[in-house]
């Protein structure tokens, strides 16, 4: 203690840890969804290893010891399946990574329909039901936590993607909800707002001059890695970030916050 300061100091380290606790990872095959399925396995998690590709969802969950589960995640049926199957697994159900989400490129002008439900499907109705039915799973079990990938592109303006914005943009107000809604009942919700991320599918996108034109508009110089965004996600499941809730975490290089005509 100081001479004014004689409060307890926590065990900080320690504090990062999550040792038994069971956690549902939705899209962990790959990118973003594996890293994080590594970073909380790396910290003591017990992760239920969900992907659409059965060979992908088992394929991780060897890698970290975890449960695979192949499930459609927009399905209201398959999302009960996941939570239950959870809970007979792990005895409870303590945390959830939501990474899913992928952006159609088209101009707003030329959108038809089957793009607009596609990203509404793919960006907010799985996180819905997640929050929805994790909830009811992690209700009178002392709590948790959720964490979801929302973007950038539903901070800002996304044009030839405006539909992904929007699907995410209201992905972060349902965080809020949820946040100020399941409170009381000890779970915490947040998300995580990347800029460009080179997972799998982009990173066969870029090419040299691509890379080296996006990195030139990023403060720090360097796209994100998947494991960047696995860091935000596992701080935002662990006790370090135990009084905060409804927030969405920018993980960009700085992107947003420079003047555009700097």
């Amino acid at each position: 203690m100081t001479r004014v300061d004689d409060t307890d100091v926590p065990d900080y380290a320690n504090m990062l840890r999550l040792d038994g606790r069971g956690v549902v990872v939705l899209g962990a095959g790959q990118g973003m969804g594996r890293q994080a399925a590594h970073a909380l396995s790396a910290l003591g998690a017990r992760t239920l290893c969900v992907d659409k590709d059965v060979d992908l969802a088992q394929e991780i969950a060897r890698e970290v010891d975890g449960v695979p589960l192949a499930a459609d995640i927009t399905v209201r049926d398959d999302m009960e399946t996941i939570f239950a199957k959870a809970g007979a697994e792990f005895g409870r159900v303590d945390g959830v990574v939501d990474i899913v989400g992928l952006a159609r490129w088209m101009n707003l002008a030329d959108m038809d329909d089957d793009t607009w439900d596609f990203e509404f499907d793919m960006c907010l109705r799985h996180a819905f039901l997640a929050m929805q039915i994790g909830a009811r799973a992690m209700r009178g079990t002392g709590g948790g936590a959720m964490a979801f990938v929302a973007s950038i592109s539903g901070l800002q303006s996304a044009p030839n993607h405006a539909a992904y914005g929007a699907a995410k943009a209201g992905l972060m107000a349902l965080v809020r909800s949820a946040a100020v809604e399941f409170g009381a009942w000890g779970i915490r919700v947040n998300s995580v707002a990347p800029g460009a991320t080179t997972t799998p599918r982009i990173s066969a996108m870029l090419t040299p001059e691509t890379r080296a034109g996006y990195e030139s508009l990023i403060p720090t110089g360097q796209l994100n890695k998947p494991a960047d965004i696995a860091a935000a996600l596992l701080f935002l499941l662990s006790p370090l970030s135990a009084n905060i809730t409804g927030q969405t975490l920018v993980v960009d290089g700085g992107v947003t916050a420079r003047y555009a005509f700097q």
